[in-house]
């Protein structure tokens, strides 16, 4: 799929969001959507994999010895951005939830062309992943954004999967929710596919905490050296955030998510987690002595080892 196929009518309806926002989209289209939510779940053995949370994107090539597969999930009304270049292999995840789309997608754009050779031939593809069709519309508008902030590239972008917003709805006892809350791209091959992970680290609540507190896009991967980095990050002391400790789930699921009858089993711990990591480490400096990130390198066992620097 190129652009020519969804841009006639999106830029027609910058603040029109409805329904029925996807109906122009061809019938290859939406086939293209079913064949790839209907694709098994891939597992992934987590001494291969870099995960990527909420607000955080992650580039590499597929020279790269530390990662064989990019991965993020747990995306309810979020969107799952993959961008490749075909000719080189480099590839960016990125997990976006809103919060600042415009500014989010040049970012990607350049960890991808930065990690190829543009004389080499090939294009730049783009995977669509995500969303649903909830009522508050947050996935119509994050989808329509998207789009757009691709399409105002210099780059010719070819979008190669559209599984987003009413083409990744399902009705589940009268709710609707996403059909792939999930993806993987294999870094080798460039295949980008549904998964799950149970393995989200390295420094999982940190980086919560990162993006719980008002954290922008974060580049979380050095290519270079194999390196993740998080960090530094700012907070400061705000000890009313115990309160939603006590609360039970339905007040939690119905104040802290943009789709509470979607969320995964695990939401709700997770965030009573990155609360708790939050009031364990009430200021951020601590955490990052000398304002420096936090490194972890992959060890010879394949596990995340963190990297205290001289």
């Amino acid at each position: 799929m190129t652009w020519s196929m969804v841009f006639g009518f999106i830029v027609s309806i910058t603040a029109r969001v409805n329904s029925d926002i996807f109906a122009p989209f061809t019938i290859k289209s939406q086939e293209n959507a079913r064949t790839f939510h209907s694709k098994p779940l891939v597992e992934i053995d987590p001494k291969c994999l870099l995960y990527v949370q909420q607000r955080e994107f992650a580039a590499t090539t597929p020279s790269d010895n530390c990662v064989s597969v990019i991965g993020s999930d747990d995306a309810t009304t979020c969107h799952l951005v993959v961008l490749q270049h075909t000719g080189s292999g480099a590839v960016c995840l990125a997990h976006c939830d809103g919060s600042s789309t415009w500014s989010e997608v040049p970012l990607l754009v350049k960890a991808v062309t930065s990690l190829s050779n543009i004389r080499k031939e090939g294009r730049l593809e783009l995977h669509l992943v995500g969303g649903f069709n909830d009522e508050s519309k947050t996935s119509h508008k994050l989808s329509l954004n998207i789009l757009a902030a691709f399409q105002k590239q210099k780059e010719e972008i070819h979008l190669e999967t559209c599984c987003i917003t009413e083409m990744n709805d399902i009705v589940v006892d009268g709710s609707h929710r996403p059909v792939v809350y999930g993806i993987g791209v294999n870094v080798k091959t460039g295949d980008v596919f549904p998964s799950s992970f149970t393995h989200k680290g390295p420094a999982e609540e940190l980086r919560s905490a990162r993006t719980f507190t008002g954290g922008e896009m974060a580049d979380i991967y050095d290519s270079s050296r194999g390196l993740v980095k998080i960090g530094p990050c700012n907070w400061s002391p705000n000890l009313d955030i115990a309160f939603w400790l006590s609360q039970n789930d339905d007040t939690i699921l119905k104040y802290l998510s943009t789709s509470p009858m979607a969320e995964p089993p695990h939401f709700v711990q997770h965030m009573k987690s990155t609360i708790q990591f939050l009031l364990e480490h009430p200021n951020s400096d601590s955490l990052f002595p000398g304002g420096q990130p936090q490194l972890y390198h992959r060890t010879e066992r394949g596990d995340w080892e963190r990297v205290f620097q001289p």
